[in-house]
């Protein structure tokens, strides 16, 4: 059991550190379709991850209140979107730079970017600490192979995170090596909530449907907040489209497929 914790949780911090690798490999800048493809991709991931990873466990786990097993799943997930919400009105926002808006508007873009991608990092790695602690825990509706999927899928849309945080720092010129561990950094903050999670399993476990949920809620948050928003501006938003229906129903043949 502990090296099944350990490994899902070193996984999506893998997918980071490759996607950042990805300054050794590519020119200094990605092309506007190709950083739209990645970011839909992405976004697909985590709305099926936040689905069959998440809520139906969550929902599951509260099949005992009968036709009140929604009031969990529906709590937790509210809350999780109103605690993203609430950091990102306290933070420097990722789109403020495009609309020059308010006091924030000095900070540059790359910064805020890295600040927002950082920041967002911590409800995926929650999520799979969440998830961990519940199979330990012996929750309902979460087993290995399921926990297993919500790693690979988080890892999967880590990829294009870490690409997207690195490559607009090699064309600003900074050095390729020092490139790829701002985005692998990016990243490091995912395991660390994931192992703050599961520490605090015992807290956890009484309520762990509102916790599964509230992973949903702020994944579903970065994804309308940000991803959505990133894949669908300007021309040829259909590419975007296209990467969110891959990596949608690629996640949910993870999920599905090792989730039985």
């Amino acid at each position: 059991m502990t090296s099944q914790i350990i490994l899902g949780i070193l996984i999506p911090f893998l997918g980071t550190a490759l996607g950042a690798a990805m300054v050794f490999l590519l020119k200094k800048e990605i092309s506007e379709n190709i950083k739209k493809a990645l970011t839909g991709f992405a976004a697909g991931v985590m709305v099926a991850a936040s689905f069959w990873s998440l809520l139906q466990p969550a929902l599951e786990s509260s099949r005992q209140m009968g036709t009140l097993a929604f009031l969990p799943a529906a709590a937790g997930f509210l809350i999780g979107i109103g605690f993203l919400l609430g950091l990102d009105m306290l933070t420097p926002h990722m789109h403020m730079d495009k609309q020059n808006e308010g006091p924030r508007s000095g900070f540059k873009k790359t910064t805020k970017l890295i600040f927002s991608v950082t920041l967002h990092n911590i409800p995926e790695g929650m999520a799979v600490g969440v998830v961990y602690a519940g199979l330990r825990a012996g929750s309902a509706g979460i087993t290995a192979a399921g926990a297993l999927s919500l790693a690979l899928g988080i890892a999967i849309q880590n990829f294009p995170e870490g690409a997207i945080v690195s490559m607009p720092l090699l064309a600003e010129g900074m050095p390729r090596p020092k490139t790829f561990w701002m985005g692998v950094l990016s990243g490091a903050v995912e395991p660390v909530a994931a192992v703050i999670t599961i520490l605090a399993a015992g807290l956890i476990t009484p309520v762990m449907p509102y916790f599964l949920a509230f992973a949903a809620g702020a994944m579903m948050y970065v994804v309308v907040e940000e991803l959505i928003p990133e894949m669908s501006e300007g021309k040829h938003s259909n590419i975007g489209t296209i990467a969110f229906s891959l990596g949608f129903v690629l996640m949910m043949i993870l999920d599905v497929a090792l989730g039985q």
